[in-house]
């Protein structure tokens, strides 16, 4: 099946699963998994920052972020269709007591910093106290312009408010900036990174931050049953995916590109494809094609259900893949 639903049904490669297969493992939650010890130490590096904590999914270390950064009865400020916001079961506010202050994207992904500014509340016991600014990267497929993070960085300090990334794909926008990953990360105080998304391990993400907000989310992590033990057989697949996958990214992205000038020139669809996009294709359908998903699936191809589509490509995608797409569209809608 050629899968457009999302970068995270990616099946590992042989090569992937042979570095899992040899992985040096010991016991993570007595800090001795060797394969453990060496991907933390290895994506901080990359990230520019002083430690970091592999988990089971970005979900956790979103949550984990969150709830080093604030005490019960803090609040983050944080994007209306971000996944730290939308998308995570609610954690921060269930587990953590603390209280989103949800704002509107605008058209780029971006949170107005001065609308930002209105909604830091003062220093008062009437209120929650405002203390992390979160931003997301990439969102909806797009990579944030980096003058904008240059601004959100002063906007923070100025504001003495600490500042999360969820990067689950940053290393997307850092590809498609044509920069290194720590250009992005390294003005933030904690980066969350997912390994199972574009980059194509089967599971893991990690929280990447100052030794101290490592050793707070240690804790958490604990905690919230997420100590793993002999957890190197799933940093073998992310080590290899750091070490194989980063540079092909641009092939998704080029993939991206391709499919939505293929979509474009058919006629009942709409398709948005912005110029910071990488790899997702944004689709609306012009009128209710209730049966579209169940003949694309008839053909090989999945996509999701509704009118408004997005259609992501990653590494188990090929160009062929895609022409092959193009043709099956075409063809439902020449009928």
């Amino acid at each position: 099946m050629i899968d457009f639903r999302s970068d995270t049904v990616t099946k590992p490669s042989k090569e992937m699963l042979a570095s899992m297969f040899k992985a040096d493992v010991g016991d993570d939650v007595y800090g001795e998994d060797p394969t453990i010890n060496y991907l933390e130490e290895k994506i901080s590096d990359l990230m520019g920052m002083q430690d970091a904590i592999f988990a089971s999914s970005g979900t956790q270390t979103n949550l984990l972020a969150l709830l080093t950064h604030c005490a019960r009865g803090d609040e983050y400020i944080v994007g209306q269709l971000a996944h730290t916001y939308k998308y995570e079961a609610g954690g921060a506010a269930v587990l953590g007591s603390i209280q989103p202050q949800p704002l509107d994207f605008e058209k780029n992904g971006t949170l107005n910093l001065e609308k930002v500014l209105k909604f830091i509340k003062p220093d008062d016991y009437h209120f929650a106290k405002t203390q992390l600014f979160c931003l997301e990267n990439t969102i909806s497929g797009l990579a944030l312009p980096m003058d904008y993070l240059y601004q959100a960085k002063l906007f923070t300090e100025t504001n003495k408010l600490r500042f999360h990334l969820d990067g689950a794909r940053v290393f997307n926008a850092a590809i498609k900036h044509g920069l290194k990953v720590n250009d992005i990360s390294s003005m933030f105080d904690t980066v969350s990174v997912c390994f199972s998304k574009g980059l194509g391990a089967p599971v893991g993400s990690a929280l990447c931050g100052s030794k101290e907000q490592i050793k707070g989310a240690r804790k958490w992590r604990k905690m919230l049953g997420g100590g793993m033990r002999q957890a190197g057989i799933l940093a073998g697949a992310c080590i290899f995916a750091l070490d194989n996958n980063i540079d092909r990214l641009a092939k998704d992205h080029d993939n991206a590109q391709f499919l939505a000038k293929g979509l474009s020139g058919i006629d009942q669809i709409n398709v948005k494809y912005d110029a910071a996009q990488t790899n997702m294709v944004f689709v609306t359908l012009k009128n209710d094609y209730l049966d579209l998903t169940e003949f694309m699936k008839n053909k090989g191809v999945l996509i999701p259900n509704g009118k408004e589509l997005r259609l992501v490509t990653h590494l188990d995608i090929s160009r062929d893949n895609i022409i092959t797409t193009i043709n099956h569209f075409k063809s439902y809608f020449k009928r």
